[in-house]
């Protein structure tokens, strides 16, 4: 090949590359990408050419000694009914059918009064703690002497959109920066090849408002979370054009990189030359690095069975439970998996036949949650890791339509729950009142969960700022929030 068409080739390759990046992962957080033998050893100021650069994922220091380590955030996308999971309400039982007066509010607006419709499951008492467990979680009902449970959720929105923005990033609107990034943002990652805020969606699609729920909003692209899959290639577009070997792609950053080092003598602005490096290195790292934790190769067949792995009903949410732990043991700081996808019946989202649709998605999820708590705790890891249950609210008591058993959205009063990380087990915070319909006990809002899992991670809450828009924007608002002492071993 001659000199002028080996740098034809040369021109055509990196023009494919910075294509693809465009599209595909160029838009990843560039997350610890840069280990000491990396670009950030070889880089030693900003793009000013005179501050010291420093790697905005580079560790830092919590504001106290923490509890937790990671989070893994089990979201239950459409909003699982708390009055047919955990929170046990008997005197509904024999009033099915019957209209009382009741205030709700949900897709379906106000309304006054409405027919019950009575829990679909049975209850039963479980661990030294006695919690009542509904029968559509059999396996998770074992593990709740590990478990707090708060029973008096509430959120601004019935409706998913909004809801689940305000779940996800404290806001009900667009444009804010996600728990995850919030996390690694304050707190910065200990991993070097992977990314520190990890999403896993369902097998159906993805939530609606879709990447909306794990965007960095205002802050850095650094800190958004990336979708990683947890069968066949980890992240999609992370391969390199076709024809370009590992060796071609170091000697291609190698000179990317002599010319930001050029760029910084002659004090150049290189922010676009250094964003384009990092989206480079980060994508031969991961090359690298990701296939490898996805490969459950060398799980025993205790640790698969124990999560559901050999079941076909139990197989796609037991990898993603799997995986969770896995990334958690090479030190990713925020997982976030999601149960339920697309729209309607896809997910939780409970309008039409409650029996059919929570069955599905319990039956699902059950056994792979269990195994994942308590293969967290056999490994030493749920002390330092805070598992998180619940969707974007509840469902209410009444039926939304004049047959049927389905439920309209509640976001008066709702169940989720935690675990690990300093959280005390076999507890139960919060009440609602008899029918489900409202918190009426020590009422929470999402910034006090989102004020908890910071605390637990050593993070002050009350604290941790970024300035934008003229302001110290924080993840709780402005306002003091406590968090959830009840909860705090």
């Amino acid at each position: 090949m001659s000199e002028s068409s080996r740098d034809c080739f040369c021109r055509r390759t990196r023009r494919e590359f910075f294509w693809q990046a465009g599209g595909g992962f160029a838009a990843l957080p560039l997350v610890s990408m840069l280990s000491s033998d990396g670009f950030l050893a070889r880089q030693s100021v900003a793009a000013d050419g005179v501050s010291s650069y420093q790697n905005p994922l580079a560790p830092k220091p919590p504001h106290f000694a923490p509890k937790a380590k990671s989070v893994i955030f089990l979201f239950m996308y459409g909003g699982p009914s708390h009055i047919d999971t955990f929170d046990y309400k008997p005197t509904m039982y024999g009033m099915d059918g019957k209209t009382i007066s009741v205030k709700t509010f949900g897709r379906g607006g106000h309304k006054n009064q409405g027919r019950i419709v009575e829990p679909k499951w049975k209850f039963k008492q479980y661990g030294q703690c006695g919690k009542w467990v509904s029968d559509l979680f059999p396996n998770i009902a074992t593990c709740v002497d590990d478990i707090a449970f708060l029973h008096s959720m509430t959120a601004d929105s019935p409706i998913h959109g909004s809801a689940m923005l305000m779940m996800n990033s404290g806001k009900i609107i667009s444009g804010s920066p996600a728990l995850g990034s919030w996390v690694n943002y304050g707190l910065g990652s200990v991993n070097e090849n992977l990314p520190g805020f990890v999403v896993m969606l369902d097998k159906t699609g993805g939530p609606i408002s879709g990447a909306k729920n794990w965007s960095s909003g205002y802050m850095p692209a650094s800190y958004q979370g990336v979708v990683v899959r947890s069968q066949g290639a980890p992240i999609l577009d992370l391969a390199p054009p076709e024809g370009m070997s590992q060796s071609a792609q170091r000697r291609m950053l190698d000179r990317l990189q002599e010319k930001n080092r050029a760029h910084q003598t002659l004090r150049i602005d290189n922010t676009d030359l250094a964003a384009r490096i990092a989206s480079y290195e980060l994508a031969y790292k991961m090359q690298q690095y990701a296939p490898e934790a996805v490969d459950f190769n060398d799980e025993t067949a205790d640790t698969q069975k124990l999560y559901g792995l050999d079941q076909p009903r139990t197989q796609d949410f037991a990898r993603k439970c799997i995986l969770a732990r896995r990334l958690v043991e090479r030190g990713v700081r925020f997982i976030q998996v999601y149960s339920g996808g697309n729209h309607n019946d896809a997910n939780w989202d409970a309008h039409g036949d409650l029996e059919n649709n929570h069955n599905y998605h319990a039956g699902n999820t059950d056994k792979p949650i269990a195994g994942l708590l308590k293969d967290l705790k056999r490994r030493g890891l749920l002390d330092s890791t805070l598992v998180v249950w619940g969707g974007e609210f509840g469902r209410q008591p009444t039926a939304e339509y004049e047959k049927g058993t389905g439920r309209d959205h509640n976001a008066y009063g709702f169940t989720m729950w935690m675990a690990g990380g300093g959280i005390k087990g076999g507890v139960s915070v919060g009440t609602t009142d008899e029918l489900g319909s409202t918190a009426v006990e020590k009422p929470f809002h999402v910034k006090h969960l989102h004020a908890t899992i910071l605390n637990q991670l050593g993070v002050d809450p009350n604290r941790l700022s970024y300035f934008h828009g003229g302001l110290d924007q924080k993840l709780v608002g402005v306002e003091h929030v406590e968090p959830i002492k009840d909860v705090i071993a």
